[in-house]
């Protein structure tokens, strides 16, 4: 194929802007989704021919099928999705959750993944093929303190999610890859009740590490498919 396209949300920051460089540079068009047009714009500068900006709201199913419409009509195909876009909250224990924090969350972390999946399956299927990367977290094979009992929650769905897809897509070529990543020196680090010092988030793994396992799932032959992934800092 002299063309791939694939879709990363939450590209602005982190594992989503390490990974679109890394398939930018890999030869495929990148679709990049984020609600901070300012941010995906400065990114475009880096790949301007592969690199394609769709501002999205990717917790509202109208802005997600619009946009992913809009990305069909530019590219007629959809090879590859990455849910990359992520979030969590300061007040983090089961005694301090709210519904509206409850909410907030899982609309990230797992109904936003959902819209964006099952918006591009219908193209996937026509295509008989793609693969579904989601960025997981190893709070979503093992429950943690220090991860709060919603991000748990949204994870563990999550990894049910990706394991959905791969029940009842493999018919059609369909194969998606969960990714579970131990601490990553992002953005997502600020939102710790207690944000680790510069030292510490040296020996994390850095977004490039993840953005690179992504490559892997996304680049083996259609007749393998990576299921699971557990990296995590020595």
């Amino acid at each position: 194929m002299t063309q791939r396209v694939a879709i990363v949300t939450g590209a602005s920051s982190g594992v989503g802007k390490a990974t679109a460089l890394s398939l930018a540079k890999a030869g495929f068009h990148v679709a990049l989704l984020a609600r901070r047009a300012d941010r995906l714009l400065e990114l475009v500068a880096d790949a301007p021919n592969h690199l394609h900006p769709y501002p999205c709201d990717i917790t509202q199913q109208s802005s997600v099928d619009s946009t992913v419409q809009r990305i069909l009509h530019q590219f007629q195909r959809i090879d590859a999705l990455i849910n990359a876009a992520g979030t969590n909250i300061p007040d983090r224990s089961l005694a301090q959750l709210t519904d509206e924090n409850l909410k907030l969350v899982f609309d990230t972390n797992l109904t936003g993944a959902l819209n964006l999946i099952q918006a591009v399956l219908p193209a996937m299927r026509k295509q008989q093929g793609g693969t579904i990367v989601n960025i997981n977290s190893i709070a979503g094979q093992n429950a943690s303190i220090l991860s709060g009992a919603a991000y748990v929650m949204s994870k563990f769905a999550l990894r049910g999610l990706t394991q959905s897809i791969n029940a009842e897509e493999a018919q059609h070529n369909i194969r998606a890859t969960s990714i579970f990543p131990g601490d990553i020196n992002t953005e997502l680090l600020e939102k710790r009740p207690t944000i680790p010092p510069p030292e510490a988030r040296q020996k994390m793994l850095q977004p490039q590490d993840i953005a690179d396992c992504v490559l892997l799932a996304v680049q083996l032959p259609p007749r393998a498919v990576i299921e699971e992934l557990r990296i995590t800092p020595r």
